[in-house]
């Protein structure tokens, strides 16, 4: 298998310290907003000094049903729905590494060091833990609902409607509003008919 490209590079001048959401919003789903306004809650109270920032994985993935969306049009679903909702965040492509123990230093390079990390995934939390971050472990509501391999299952059946209506009905009961308008509008969903099978268990 040959090396995934680092897309994008690190900035010369990451970002941090801050309360970091990590995810890869393939698509935005309502369990990753609801992520999202509990970490802004959070810093709101404990950590006001410091700034809201929204990591996304996986960028320099090719397309796939597991990534369906570019980062760029991952970075446009958020801004949307951060928008709608009132949120300030900063927005950060982290490309993959494939090497779990160090994924830490190499995150670091993009959404700066020394932060606190809001999340609901466990092995996130241990390795963020082990490398002397401080870690908010939080319930994700409704966590068999939302699921990234459900939502993107659910999209690539609705892919082959012609009633957008009817499209736009089954995806909001998991994905914002704002998100499936964007998914339709800019006939993004649409690709999905196109991309092997679903089904698979990731998020």
């Amino acid at each position: 298998m040959s090396e995934l490209p680092l897309e994008p590079l690190p900035p010369r001048n990451p970002l941090g310290p801050g309360v970091v959401v990590l995810g890869r919003f393939q698509p935005l789903h309502k369990g990753h907003a609801n992520m999202i306004i509990a970490a802004e809650s959070w810093r709101s109270s404990n950590s006001k000094d410091q700034p809201l920032i929204i990591a996304i994985g996986s960028s320099n993935q090719p397309q796939s049903i597991r990534n369906p969306w570019t980062y760029q049009e991952r970075i446009l679903m958020l801004e949307i729905w951060l928008n709608s909702v009132g949120i300030e965040a900063a927005l950060v492509p982290i490309p993959d590494l494939e090497d779990p123990p160090n994924w830490v230093a190499h995150a670091e390079k993009y959404h700066g060091v020394s932060g606190t990390l809001f999340t609901s995934d466990a092995k996130s939390a241990e390795l963020y833990g082990s490398s002397g971050w401080e870690v908010i472990l939080s319930e994700l509501e409704n966590r068999e609902k939302f699921q990234g391999w459900r939502v993107r299952a659910t999209a690539q059946m609705m892919s082959t409607i012609g009633d957008l209506e009817a499209v736009r009905s089954v995806l909001a009961s998991s994905v914002p509003k704002e998100v499936v308008s964007f998914l339709i509008d800019n006939d993004s969903i649409r690709r999905l008919a196109f991309m092997g099978e679903g089904g698979e268990p990731v998020g």
